[in-house]
């Protein structure tokens, strides 16, 4: 009696075991379950189709960036400190994160259509995302600059932007600040305070930029990562072709694209890429953007004149597709792209 008495009070504890580990299922995951099953019509979660198919077109996000290797803390610890400096701005008031924000949940943007330099100039295209950056082919919407380092350089010199005068300008403000020293732990050398050492240690910081949100979840097979709408969205997103463009880990930034394929975009004042090519094939060109993070970086195209992501959609449809959506179909499209927001980021909200 004693035996049996034991092998039911270990399969006693084997349930109370099993029903706690049920019961950590999250609100919020219990709800996507919820939802599709409604809206599927299923009793119990299956292998869906969508996934498969998604699978064919799209990646999760890698776990470094290339460049990344020999990146130590100390070199992104120092990059960080120069990501907010404001002292290498003409008049002390600009830092990197003044138009790609990365404080208070912020996408990298800065949420306008054209950001404000530090003597109130506006410049002539929308801040890109720093998020993710430097997975994409190259940089700024005209891909000028091959990679981070090179991007870092531009702002900074830019009269409309940060407004110093040359290299030699900003290590002044940057030795009168005290840097000196943190980069020569950082850097070694005789004379390590360098506009290139310094271009290289904003890199290292944004090479750590990467973010994690539920569409990877999902194409890991994570049950329920996506609600039954959000997976509608993706169904429709692959449907209409947006996939031609916005594809692979980054949902694009892997490519240039005229603007208006299917009809002209009403703005003919940029001429994109052909400002750094010179061919008249690069009209009105862009770097297709990063789809990662999409919901928190509005307003949208390069020049900001889509303010929200609806309109983002249905014209980008429009334009490149010559497709009209329905409103449902937007609608649906706009909730599977909130799902490819970074879970620790909320936009600002």
């Amino acid at each position: 009696m004693r035996a049996t008495s034991n092998r039911w009070m270990v399969f006693g504890s084997a349930l109370l075991g099993l029903a706690i580990v049920t019961m950590t299922v999250t609100p919020a995951e219990a709800q996507r379950k919820k939802e599709r099953r409604k809206l599927l019509g299923r009793g119990q979660e299956t292998a869906s189709p969508v996934l498969a198919d998604a699978k064919k077109v799209f990646a999760p996000l890698p776990e470094k960036m290339p460049g990344s290797e020999k990146d130590t803390k100390e070199k992104i610890a120092l990059g960080e400190k120069l990501y907010n400096e404001t002292c290498i701005s003409i008049n002390k008031t600009q830092s990197c994160n003044s138009c790609h924000r990365l404080d208070e949940g912020r996408g990298g943007v800065d949420n306008q259509p054209t950001s404000t330099g530090a003597e109130g100039k506006l410049g002539g295209r929308n801040a890109p995302t720093s998020l993710n950056a430097g997975l994409h082919i190259a940089q700024f919407w005209d891909g000028r600059a091959p990679d981070l380092a090179a991007q870092a350089k531009g702002p900074v010199l830019n009269p409309i932007e940060m407004g110093m005068a040359d290299e030699a300008a900003v290590l002044a403000r940057l030795k009168e600040a005290g840097y000196e020293d943190e980069f020569k732990k950082v850097f070694g050398g005789d004379s390590p305070l360098t506009y290139d050492n310094y271009a290289e240690a904003v890199a290292a910081f944004e090479r750590t930029l990467i973010t994690r949100d539920r569409f990877d979840d999902y194409l890991g097979g994570k049950a329920g990562a996506l609600t039954a709408k959000e997976e509608q969205g993706l169904k429709t997103f692959m449907a209409m072709g947006c996939t031609n463009c916005h594809a692979g880990a980054l949902l694009g930034g892997d490519r240039y694209e005229k603007m208006g394929d299917a009809k002209p975009y009403a703005n003919t004042e940029d001429l994109g890429r052909n400002k750094v090519t010179n061919k008249d094939e690069d009209k009105f060109v862009f770097k297709v953007p990063s789809l990662r993070n999409i919901a928190i970086t509005q307003p949208y195209f390069h020049d900001g004149k889509a303010a929200s992501l609806e309109d983002a959609v249905k014209q980008m449809a429009d334009l490149q597709l010559g497709h009209d959506l329905k409103a449902e179909e937007v609608a649906d499209i706009v909730a599977f792209l909130n799902a490819l927001t970074d879970k620790k980021r909320s936009g600002g909200n």
